[in-house]
């Protein structure tokens, strides 16, 4: 079986996969077709699947695994696979979907200690509260979810170890800039993607909520901080909860990005380069792993749409 980590350009292939997503979309012949991303362990790629009839569509469902035959190919600069043949896998075959589902270079147990640990560096009561607060409240999906359906995170366990990987950059830019309220900066960097965990479905054939898609979840977080200041008998207009709420609900930077308002505060500011930096690493790391050095990764597209040359022997 290929991995998809493995495929290369003009390659025919044959293997089981996840259907991670199934977008139902109209060709321009007003025909119908599915736009598949397929998963295994090692990431996912893009097909479509032409011509689809309505039991096809009902069959093909996210979270179903699929034996696939096809050829790895590009298309405008964007690894796809043609498909040849496609069928549900048999439940003698490999057909247990978390076989196939991506996770965190961390495990989980890694994380919760490395988490739990900065609590103790959270020395604002008030921030400290609301923070285990609403660990508590959602540690399961916390510790579970990704942080996004594509691009940077998209992986089981995602939400926490882009929480991770945040605490270590900005613990290392609190020692070097110590005017920073680390404070502050830890319990913006814990809470500030939150809420995923209302945004998104879930792990598995994550998709949006009907909440996610027309709320978003920084503003899903700044309702969560309110219900912690009411169930702790906070007053959430207290100057040092007006400002972790500011840390949430600026950290996309731009108002066209998201953000209902912009970074104000230094730690705020430090908040949303951190964020951009791990997402942005995530991304070029995943890209770069599956590319051969002397060449150029498939586009980006939470990069610009930017490739990446990887050098030789560097």
């Amino acid at each position: 079986m290929t991995k998809i980590r493995e495929m290369q350009v003009d390659q025919e292939f044959q293997g089981y996969y996840l259907i991670k997503n199934a977008d139902v979309r109209l060709a321009k012949n007003g025909k119908k077709f599915i736009a598949f991303t397929f998963q295994d362990t090692t990431g996912t790629v893009d097909g479509k699947f032409w011509d689809a009839s309505e039991e096809e569509i009902a069959r093909f469902e996210p979270g179903k695994v699929i034996a696939l035959q096809g050829k790895r190919e590009v298309y405008n600069g964007q690894p796809q696979v043609k498909i040849m043949h496609l069928r549900l896998a048999k439940i003698d075959e490999p057909s247990d979907a978390t076989m196939y589902m991506e996770r965190a270079p961390l495990k989980r147990e890694e994380m919760e200690e490395e988490i739990n640990q900065t609590l103790f560096e959270i020395i604002n009561p008030h921030w400290n509260r609301i923070v285990r607060f609403l660990l508590n409240k959602y540690q399961k999906e916390f510790f579970e979810f990704p942080a996004a359906k594509r691009n940077h995170h998209a992986f089981a366990n995602g939400l926490a170890y882009h929480t991770v990987s945040m605490l270590r950059l900005g613990k290392a830019i609190a020692k070097a800039y110590p005017e920073l309220n680390a404070s502050l900066l830890y319990a913006g960097i814990i809470i500030h993607d939150l809420g995923k965990v209302l945004e998104l479905t879930g792990p598995m054939a994550t998709e949006y909520t009907v909440t996610g898609n027309l709320i978003g979840h920084l503003v899903l977080v700044d309702e969560e901080i309110t219900k912690a200041c009411i169930a702790l008998k906070f007053d959430d207009q207290e100057e040092d909860i007006v400002v972790l709420r500011h840390m949430v609900l600026s950290h996309h930077g731009l108002l066209e990005y998201g953000s209902p308002v912009r970074p104000r505060i230094m730690e705020a500011e430090i908040l949303h380069q951190i964020d951009n930096m791990d997402a942005s690493m995530q991304m070029m790391l995943t890209s770069i792993r599956q590319t051969t050095p002397g060449e150029y990764t498939d586009r980006i597209f939470g990069m610009d749409n930017r490739s990446f040359y990887v050098p030789k022997n560097v």
